[in-house]
């Protein structure tokens, strides 16, 4: 099967690594399908930055919270794009709060959010693909928590993990239907999340993570924006840190260390 990927949907695409994968989509020709949920005039400006490079851009509001109806947003998108061939799910929230003060209301909405909303929009993107035939991409941002836990944020890590589970059993499924799945998993990246959009990541020290900086939202997107292409055709059910090299510090810690004194041995 030769995969000839021309249109794409980028939830949660107003900003941050939602932003840079849609644009980084585009410049690979890719026809963007952008959601938002609170951010509106963000998302207008990731389709005007798309639109500038040459390709279509649509635009919808999302919720992923809202359980099933954030899926029919997706059967709009691919609509008015002429179809779905790659399906980045991106949109996410967290809520940090140590366990013991974590509310069932705020436990749910996370859930919710970053698990519920994610299955009925990646499930109904995958029916399209094997509907439509000619091959697909599932590619989801979970998080290096979906690895390795973080203290105060017991609901987060939970969607992850199950996030990251979901993602390899539906890898072995749709395998065989041409539509391959892989999560993308981000350490600390400087976006609105970390409180630091503005901010460039070379200029910020991270004495925990091996090159000594957060990364930047455009380089989660190269990695998506190659799992979205035919280049990508033999990689399925992989999980990709774009972490820096956090996750191989173990027992030495992370993002948060404070000096370089590891580095010594």
């Amino acid at each position: 099967m030769t995969f000839s990927p021309k249109t794409a949907v980028v939830t949660g695409s107003n900003s941050g690594i939602g932003r840079a994968t849609a644009l980084a989509l585009a410049d690979a020709g890719f026809d963007v399908g952008i959601t938002w949920h609170t951010g509106e005039d963000g998302a207008r400006e990731t389709a005007r930055r798309v639109e500038k490079r040459g390709r279509k851009a649509v635009v919808a509001q999302m919720d992923t919270s809202d359980v099933p109806a954030c899926a029919d947003v997706v059967d709009h998108l691919a609509e008015e794009l002429g179809g779905l061939d790659v399906f980045v799910n991106n949109a996410g929230m967290n809520k940090p709060m140590p366990f013991l003060d974590t509310d069932l209301d705020t436990w749910r909405t996370i859930l919710a959010t970053n698990l519920d909303g994610a299955f009925v929009c990646m499930q109904r993107a995958a029916r399209r693909m094997v509907v439509a035939g000619t091959g697909g991409r599932i590619i989801a941002v979970t998080s290096v928590h979906q690895e390795q836990p973080r203290v105060g944020s017991s609901a987060y890590d939970a969607s992850k993990h199950a996030l990251g589970g979901l993602l390899r059993t539906m890898a072995q499924e749709l395998g065989d239907k041409g539509v391959t799945v892989n999560a993308v998993l981000p350490g600390e990246i400087a976006t609105s999340m970390n409180n630091a959009e503005d901010e460039e990541p070379e200029k910020i020290e991270r004495p925990g993570i091996p090159l000594g900086r957060p990364g930047d939202a455009r380089e989660v997107a190269a990695v998506i924006a190659f799992l979205a292409s035919p280049a990508s055709s033999y990689v399925n059910g992989a999980s990709w840190s774009v972490d820096g090299g956090m996750l191989q510090m173990g027992p030495q810690a992370g993002s948060h260390l404070t000096s370089h004194d590891w580095r010594k041995g």
